[in-house]
């Protein structure tokens, strides 16, 4: 079994990133358990809170998945033409401490796709990840770009992936990372 974590950058209870991620974890060939994570209750990063009461229920958590995982996928939303804070912010929260980074991202395959209103997808924050995932020691999988754009027209009312084209290109892109995940 293929395990993957999704995690959405996006907090939203309506958030596109999120329904993209579910919609991708039905998806998911057999053989392929795709988990969606959420980010709700990790804190803004402090270093007095870490040094007085350590790192944070929510991030533990967070990290626990991440380390059962074989692959990450990041579901970016796009802010103000690059990665949302409260993304970035739980990021530098797992990295912590740094002792942690190599074991919980060091080589870990990393895929990103994300949904936008825009006319643009998400191309901006997802190029703005590269150079977190390349300090992280990660391995960004090259084999397959998916920006949604114009996403408030392929999502129903109950936040269902409805557009025919799309659902084609998400499945194959979510199997393509599995296998790319299983090669290594």
């Amino acid at each position: 079994m293929t395990r993957i974590i999704g995690i959405s950058g996006s907090l939203r209870k309506g958030s596109f990133n999120t329904a993209l991620l579910r919609a991708a974890a039905e998806l998911a060939p057999p053989g392929v358990e795709l988990e969606v994570a959420t980010l709700h209750g990790i804190p803004l990063y402090d270093g007095d809170l870490e040094a007085a009461s350590g790192i944070p229920d929510a991030v533990v958590a967070l990290k626990a998945k991440l380390a059962q995982a074989d692959g990450l996928l990041i579901c970016t939303p796009e802010y103000n033409n690059s990665i949302p804070g409260v993304f970035k912010n739980s990021i530098d929260w797992l990295s912590r401490p740094p002792a942690d980074i190599p074991a919980l991202f060091g080589q870990r395959p990393v895929a990103l796709l994300g949904a936008s209103p825009g006319g643009f997808g998400t191309i901006l924050a997802q190029e703005a990840w590269l150079g977190v995932l390349r300090t992280l020691g990660t391995e960004p999988w090259f084999g397959g770009r998916l920006m949604v754009s114009r996403a408030h027209t392929v999502f129903d009312e109950q936040g269902k992936l409805s557009d025919a084209a799309i659902r084609q290109q998400l499945g194959d892109f979510v199997r393509r990372f599995a296998e790319h995940i299983a090669a290594q």
